[in-house]
C-alpha cells in the first residue's frame, strides 16, 4: 500500500479516506531539559544530592506540614519523595508539589525514599486547570503513566517526553481531547513494548488484505486467515492511523484529525486491548467525557 501526502491529508485514493495533518496548532519541538545524555546512575549514596528532571505524577499529605509525592523522572523512571515542610503557607517548595508540575528536582536518597531540598518548575501547566475536561483528562494521563513506569533505575526519558507532549496536545483547539486520548493509551502502550501487531496479519505475516483486528491474536488478520473470527472492522484510514502512532516519534504524534468513523473504530479497539494490559480500572476513567 503506497501513501501519498498532498494538499494536508494522506490518501489512498482520492475520496476514499481523508487524515487531516495539522500545519497549525500542532504539537511540535523538543521538551526543556531532555536533550542532555544520561550521566549514568545518578543514584548516589543515602546524604547525597542529584538533580532529576520530572513531573509530578501524584502528590497527597504526609504528617503535619509534610507532603509525599511520585515523579517521573528522565533518569530513574519513577521515585517516591518527600517534600519536608510544603503544607506550610510559605513554603518556596509548596507550589513544586502540585499536579502537572515540571522541572527539576533537587533531592537526596533515603533509605525507601528520595527527599526534596529544592526545585525548579519551568511548566505548571496551569491551563489544564482552567477547564474540568482537561483537568480530567490531564489527571487520567498521570495516573496511566504511574500505573506503566517502572520504579527507580529505570530511564523514563520517552515516558516523560510523552507525558509532556500530551498535556501539550490538550491546549491545542485543532484537537479532540478523546483523540488525545487514544494516541497517549496506544503510545504508552508501545512505549511498555506491548502494543498491537498492526503492520502485517499475525498468522501469516501478510500485510496487503488485512480484513480486521482480533483481540484474542492482539493483531490483525488477513481475509484468508481471518475465516469466521469475530473481527473489529478496520478500514484503510484507521489502520494507518494505528500504525503511525506506534511507528511516529513522539515529537510528530500530535500533528493530525481523523474523522468520526475512523475515531470510533480505533476507540473500539483500544477500549477492550488496553483491558488486556491493565487489572484495575483508573479513579479518573469515569469522569472523562468520552466515557
Amino acid at each position: 500500500m503506497r501513501w501519498k501526502k498532498k494538499n494536508g491529508c494522506v490518501s489512498k485514493k482520492a475520496g476514499e479516506f481523508r487524515i487531516i495533518w495539522l500545519t497549525a496548532g500542532a504539537v511540535r519541538g523538543s521538551i526543556p531539559n531532555m536533550k542532555q545524555p544520561l550521566q549514568g546512575d545518578v543514584r548516589n549514596r543515602m546524604g547525597q544530592t542529584c538533580v532529576l528532571t520530572g513531573m509530578v505524577l501524584k502528590t497527597a499529605p504526609a504528617g503535619e506540614y509534610d507532603k509525599r509525592i511520585t515523579l517521573l523522572t528522565r533518569e530513574q523512571g519513577k521515585i517516591t519523595a518527600f517534600v519536608r515542610g510544603a503544607r506550610r503557607p510559605k513554603s518556596a517548595l509548596q507550589a513544586a508539589t502540585d499536579l502537572f508540575c515540571f522541572g527539576k528536582f533537587e533531592a537526596y536518597e533515603g533509605r525507601d525514599a528520595f527527599t526534596v531540598v529544592k526545585a525548579e518548575i519551568s511548566n505548571y501547566f496551569r491551563e489544564l486547570y482552567e477547564d474540568l475536561d482537561k483537568t480530567y483528562y490531564g489527571c487520567y494521563f498521570l495516573e496511566m503513566a504511574e500505573y506503566f513506569t517502572q520504579p527507580y533505575n529505570a530511564d523514563g526519558r520517552q515516558q516523560l517526553k510523552l507525558l509532556y507532549q500530551t498535556l501539550r496536545a490538550l491546549g491545542v483547539p485543532s484537537l479532540e481531547h478523546r483523540l488525545v486520548r487514544r494516541i497517549y493509551e496506544l503510545k504508552t502502550l508501545t512505549l511498555y513494548g506491548v502494543q498491537p501487531n498492526v503492520f502485517s496479519c499475525v498468522k501469516c505475516g501478510k500485510r496487503e488484505g488485512i480484513s480486521g483486528f482480533s483481540l484474542r491474536d492482539k493483531g490483525v488478520l488477513c481475509e484468508v486467515c481471518a475465516g469466521k473470527h469475530a473481527l473489529y472492522p478496520l478500514n484503510a484510514a484507521a489502520l494507518y492511523t494505528l500504525q503511525y502512532i506506534i511507528s511516529a516519534p513522539v515529537e510528530k504524534l500530535y500533528t493530525f484529525r481523523v474523522t468520526d468513523e475512523v475515531y470510533e473504530m480505533i476507540s473500539r479497539i483500544l477500549e477492550d486491548y488496553l483491558k488486556l494490559y491493565v487489572d484495575r480500572e483508573f479513579k479518573t476513567l469515569p469522569f472523562l467525557p468520552d466515557t
